[in-house]
């Protein structure tokens, strides 16, 4: 039975569900949490911290790939829809534009961003997708195995960390512009 018919049929069941969850995850769920709740605000935000993000958002969708379907046999040919998936939400990334009042500042290296919901809402839906995968496999293990789920599952954790990677290279785009500015100087 599915999650999400389980939680239809049975409400009372989610409580039993987080009941069962470990408490780390509690600590994960908040501490992701206020990281999104920092990005609703204008801030500066350095290089290596725009960077990071969409490093550890992709790791973390890679490692619930591995950790879901390792034993499927199918780990490679999901490793490779992962990664089209992501690629494919990079192109879309290059083509758009910085966010309107976001700038860089070359001195510190440096981006002033403007505040915005989107990176919590992403966060927060790489998160319960994780869970929500743990627990359906936790209900019915065998769903591993079952090529639809996998497939469908990798293809939402590529195009979530491509959609990452693809707001910061959106604001990387500031930073080149302003390189030629520099050796111009």
């Amino acid at each position: 039975m599915l999650l999400t018919q389980l939680l239809a049929e049975h409400p009372e069941a989610a409580a039993d569900i987080v009941r069962h969850t470990p408490l780390w995850v509690a600590g994960v769920l908040a501490g992701l949490t206020v990281l999104g709740l920092s990005a609703t605000r204008t801030r500066v935000v350095h290089l290596n911290r725009l960077l990071l993000m969409p490093l550890v958002m992709g790791a973390l969708a890679l490692w619930g790939v591995q950790s879901a379907f390792d034993a499927s046999g199918r780990l490679t040919e999901l490793l490779a829809l992962w990664a089209a998936c992501y690629a494919a939400m990079l192109a879309i990334g290059t083509r758009l534009s910085p966010p309107a009042g976001a700038a860089y500042e070359l001195a510190t290296r440096s981006f002033r961003l403007p505040g915005s919901w989107v990176p919590l809402g992403l966060i927060l839906a790489v998160f319960l997708m994780k869970y929500g995968i743990g627990v359906q496999l936790a209900l019915e293990p065998s769903l591993a195995r079952d090529a639809g789920f996998a497939f469908a599952v990798t293809a939402l954790y590529g195009l979530l960390s491509g959609v990452f990677a693809a707001r910061s290279l959106c604001v990387l785009k500031l930073a080149r512009a302003a390189a030629p500015q520099l050796s111009a100087a």
